[in-house]
């Protein structure tokens, strides 16, 4: 019988996939559906605005319930009004209808911190790092080879099955009903943690009071700042890349341009357990990489990896400006890998730092990691730079008072009261549990 770390692993990786999935199934079938309703860009535009823009708040406020009454309640109430939702959009008759049910069903993106927080239940501190960046990578994989690349696939131009003739609806409903199926075995297969200890001691914690503590302790914003410049960069690339190669260099094939943009999403995501695997090998064999932060083996690590997504960034406007298509496509390839790491990295120290609290901190890091997202676009669209390429350096500049956040915050007097020491919130709630979390 399978092992229950590895079960709850697998359980948690399926819901996050799908989760993807589904948040991100509305941009494969844009086409179809604006001509359906007869929608504007800037109607569409409102729509995938809008999935995007609720699931920060969605993923702050699940943190501290998935502590409170465990991944399964959670992850099984998520999935069953995602999926409900999902199946709604399907039979959608109007825009109002359509655009509430997918901003709804876009909630699936909340499915992350659930994950994180469920995986940290049941892994012991020194394997966490991989387990997470596992959990993350192939769930992250729902989004590239989910949504944009097996959706159409199954449900393409001129599809027509047993219940809609509309490829788009089809996509919708039976991936609903996925979330429904999975949902029900959520509830009934997970179980919240590896002990009772460990289960009692979380919950114990899960209060407001606690939220707003933990949630701005130096080393939660670190990490939450962190969390911007990483997977918020991730996001705006994986928006942004496919008219980056295509106006920058003249590639008038959106396929091809599509296909340079996916180099940089397989990095992002296929390669991010790496970055966690390393900060376990890090913690495990102590050994001094960067001496200014000495015995801090997990920032050490983390701290490299947001360096060099800084340097990546540079190094993809200089490879821009020579003209040269395939040089610009490795370098984003690279920034891919720095992003990968950097979060595996991130999302090792979370549940590592806050054993007791890592709902509640997921949450906010993943919450507040996703504004990079609608931020950095901006940046790299800007209409007053006078080349296309020059706005990856000037993000990159942007992300230089994180990187000395995150430099101070890393120093082993300040690292060592991290989880004790912050802003705003003065004091400890009172009546807090302390479980070690290897139990």
């Amino acid at each position: 019988m399978i092992h229950g770390k590895w079960k709850n692993l697998l359980l948690a990786t399926a819901m996050f996939n799908l989760g993807f999935v589904i948040w991100f199934s509305f941009a494969p079938f844009t086409g179809g559906i604006a001509d359906e309703f007869g929608l504007s860009v800037a109607q569409l535009g409102l729509v995938s605005s809008a999935a995007v823009i609720a699931v920060p708040a969605g993923r702050i406020l699940i943190g501290p319930l998935t502590d409170r009454y465990g991944a399964p309640v959670t992850a099984s109430v998520t999935l069953l009004v995602v999926g409900a939702f999902s199946i709604v959009s399907a039979f959608a008759t109007t825009y109002e209808v359509f655009t509430v049910s997918r901003v709804i069903a876009s909630l699936a993106g909340i499915t992350f911190v659930i994950g994180i927080q469920h995986v940290a239940e049941w892994f012991e501190e020194e394997n966490l790092g991989l387990a997470e960046g596992v959990f993350a990578g192939v769930g992250n994989a729902g989004a590239g080879l989910g949504a944009y690349f097996t959706l159409p696939r199954i449900f393409g131009e001129g599809y027509a099955g047993p219940l809609f003739a509309t490829n788009w609806r089809a996509a919708f409903f039976y991936t609903g009903v996925l979330a429904v199926v999975l949902g029900v075995a959520y509830y009934v297969l997970g179980d919240a943690a590896k002990s009772e200890a460990k289960r009692r001691a979380t919950k114990e914690n899960a209060s407001f009071e606690q939220f707003l503590y933990v949630g701005t302790r130096h080393g939660a914003v670190v990490l939450a700042a962190a969390y911007v410049m990483t997977f918020g960069l991730e996001v705006a690339m994986n928006g942004w890349l496919g008219t980056y190669y295509r106006e920058g260099f003249d590639q008038g094939d959106v396929v091809v341009a599509a296909t340079f943009a996916a180099t940089f999403s397989i990095a992002a995501g296929l390669l991010r357990p790496i970055g966690g695997y390393v900060s376990d090998v890090a913690a495990r064999r102590e050994r001094d990489v960067l001496p200014w932060f000495e015995g801090r083996y997990r920032e050490q690590w983390t701290f490299a990896t947001l360096g060099f997504v800084v340097v990546a960034l540079v190094g993809m406007t200089a490879a821009g400006l020579t003209g040269n298509v395939s040089l610009a496509v490795a370098a984003g390839f690279l920034v891919g890998v720095g992003c990968a790491f950097s979060e595996g990295a991130i999302f090792a120290q979370v549940p590592a730092m806050f054993p007791n609290n890592s709902g509640s901190v997921a949450g906010v890091v993943g919450g507040i990691g996703t504004i990079g997202g609608t931020v950095y676009p901006l940046v790299f669209a800007a209409p007053f730079l006078p080349s296309l390429h020059l706005g990856y350096a000037v993000v990159a500049a942007t992300m230089l008072p994180i990187l000395a956040l995150a430099a101070w915050a890393f120093q082993p007097a300040v690292a060592e009261r991290a989880t004790e020491d912050g802003w705003l919130v003065d004091g400890r709630p009172a009546g807090e549990s302390v479980v070690s979390s290897d139990d």
